[in-house]
């Protein structure tokens, strides 16, 4: 799902239906995020939620990620 995020916006600049709606000074700042709805069943996440992002599985042809229990041990081991 991708989101347009606003920040800094003056109350006065917003829509006269979103002003109404905001009990805040017409020179106070807010932010604005706009999300796309998802059709349907709003319950219920997509299975591929994360398979449009471009770094979702970035490290899953790593030989070191074979095994990430073990990895990750190697990594902590230091600390301990």
């Amino acid at each position: 799902m991708n989101a347009i995020v606003i920040e800094h916006v003056k109350v006065s600049e917003l829509p006269e239906a979103w002003r109404e709606k905001l009990a805040a000074n017409e020179e106070a700042r807010v932010t604005v995020r706009i999300e796309q709805e998802a059709a349907g069943n709003d319950t219920e996440a997509p299975a591929t939620e994360h398979s449009d992002d471009p770094l979702f599985g970035m490290w899953r042809d790593r030989e070191e990620m074979a095994d990430v229990d073990a990895y990750v041990r190697k990594l902590r081991a230091p600390r301990f």
